[in-house]
């Protein structure tokens, strides 16, 4: 935790909790937008011009927000516009830590060791939990961003010319559906199996947990009648959002998280969606499931022995 850009406290999983012992997750604090002109995006201020080779990505593989805007930077065609930093999956004492091996890297763009050190540089009196995805800029040396869902809309029309125009991930026709699916995954999925595993009730584990399967039951349902995708046959940015919860599901959240009802593979609808996400590269090559495992079992409030189980057996996902 930062406390006026000090580490003050050894890293913990909780970042609050509600009335009923529920986990509440901290809001994000740096939230300019990167666009073709160098104007004010949605939020924050301008002057963040897309430039091929400006801008530094760090991510941890085993973060689904993170891997949101992987996905999306490899969909977009940005792979050679935007760089990228890994972060090593466990999580220790300072945090995300940097260092080469088993596909993690160092930050090659500042030299840090912690990612903590990079929020200090950007605010020297910031608060709070450093946080993966950030978005960096080189040049003004800075955070541009560093909430996913803002993010993967920077990727999908922020650097303009400089992006694919295969796809549109957020499409002017579908923006007012897909914000409603998008936040109603959120709560129920995407934070709801956080919200099961952090839990420090008995009551808030079970809302928790009722939540994330009325959701995956309801996911099932409308891939098994609609698909192949959520809006037919257009990959969109809710794609991304649910293939990254998903594919954790089995390996971390089923178990660890405790939201055991059934596994992911247990759902046929939601597991075909699933393969046919993972055919697309941009998809298949941001999974590491040895970082996730390795990750979601060194949170020490969840699992103190660190001991990394062995299975699950994914092979019928070709993982």
């Amino acid at each position: 935790m930062l406390v006026d850009g000090r580490w003050t406290q050894n890293w913990q999983p909780v970042q609050g909790t509600d009335a009923k012992g529920g986990f509440l997750r901290q809001t994000s604090s740096f939230r300019h937008f990167v666009t073709p002109d160098g104007g004010p995006g949605p939020t924050g201020e301008g002057g963040f011009e897309a430039e091929a080779g400006r801008y530094h990505l760090y991510v941890a593989l085993i973060c689904p927000w993170a891997s949101r805007t992987l996905i999306a930077r490899k969909l977009k065609g940005l792979a050679d516009v935007v760089s990228v930093s890994v972060v090593r999956p466990e999580l220790g004492p300072e945090g995300w830590r940097f260092g080469e091996g088993q596909g993690s890297t160092d930050d090659a763009v500042n030299g840090a060791t912690f990612l903590h050190e990079l929020y200090t540089r950007a605010d020297p009196h910031v608060n709070g939990r450093a946080t993966v995805p950030v978005l960096w800029d080189i040049r003004r040396g800075t955070i541009v961003n560093n909430e996913s869902a803002d993010i993967l809309r920077i990727f999908n029309s922020g650097f303009g010319a400089l992006a694919t125009g295969d796809v549109d991930l957020y499409p002017t026709d579908l923006a007012p559906d897909i914000d409603a699916l998008d936040d109603w995954i959120y709560p129920r999925l995407n934070n709801g199996v956080y919200r099961a595993g952090f839990a420090t009730t008995q009551a808030a584990y079970e809302e928790a947990y009722g939540a994330v399967f009325e959701a995956l039951d309801t996911l099932e349902r409308r891939l098994a009648e609609g698909g192949p995708l959520l809006f037919g046959t257009r990959l969109t940015e809710t794609d991304i959002r649910l293939f990254v919860t998903l594919i954790r599901f089995d390996a971390a959240y089923h178990g660890l998280f405790k939201c055991n009802r059934q596994r992911l593979s247990d759902y046929s609808a939601l597991m075909a969606y699933l393969h046919r996400l993972l055919e697309m590269p941009a998809f298949r090559d941001t999974v590491s499931i040895d970082h996730i495992k390795r990750g979601y079992y060194s949170i020490k409030a969840l699992n103190p022995n660190g001991i990394v189980p062995l299975g699950p057996d994914l092979s019928a996902l070709g993982l």
